[in-house]
């Protein structure tokens, strides 16, 4: 399976992944309700194979301020898997789980805060890699998450490095929170290839 990368799958392993993406998405969509105690919506996720250098502009320029949670994800298949969410989000978010206590003006972050926004990326994040574990029969779980809010391109720079032995493509997830406000979602997963293998593999799909 040394040949397999994201740059030569077929249609019919891209359509497989882009299921895991709607169906994970629709699982963080529903942690997500459940979390902050509201009705939340989804549109229907955006499933693109992009090169690396194309994933910045599709959150708003290299330069877009982020909060990016990053989980190694263990177990049967290996790799990581991030979520992020523009700062505007996130703060909407934070003030939504804490209400009276998140400042939705101030742009800056306090622990409270960070800490409040990991366990929403660690929860959401979670929830996606629960709906894969279930459609693949594989054991998956996440390592504890790392947070940063920066730049999406300096936080875009860590898988970057880790991605770039497998290739210069990566999938990316776009999905929409809607309560209220309307919020931009990413998720970039990670697998390594081999664990791309065994996830085909494990949906009955030979190579």
């Amino acid at each position: 399976m040394n040949d397999l990368s994201l740059e030569t799958m077929s249609n019919e392993y891209y359509d497989v992944l882009k299921e895991i993406g709607n169906i994970g998405a629709g699982n963080a969509t529903t942690a997500l309700a459940q979390m902050i105690g509201s009705k939340v919506d989804m549109a229907v996720p955006q499933v693109k194979l992009l090169e690396f250098q194309e994933v910045g502009s599709m959150m708003g320029g290299e330069e877009q301020i982020m909060a990016g949670i990053c989980l190694a994800v263990e177990g049967d298949i290996t790799g990581s898997i991030m979520f992020l969410l523009q700062q505007e989000a996130a703060k909407h978010l934070i003030t939504k789980l804490m209400p009276g206590m998140g400042d939705e003006n101030s742009m800056d972050f306090t622990e409270m805060e960070l800490s409040a926004l990991k366990e929403v990326g660690n929860i959401i994040a979670g929830s996606y890699l629960n709906s894969l574990s279930s459609l693949t029969n594989l054991t998956i779980y996440p390592s504890v998450p790392d947070l940063a809010v920066d730049m999406a391109g300096a936080i875009l720079s860590i898988p970057a490095i880790q991605f770039g032995t497998i290739g210069d493509h990566i999938l990316l997830i776009q999905t929409q929170f809607i309560d209220e406000k309307s919020l931009e979602g990413y998720f970039i997963l990670l697998p390594d290839l081999d664990s791309y293998s065994k996830i085909l593999a494990s949906l009955g799909i030979s190579f």
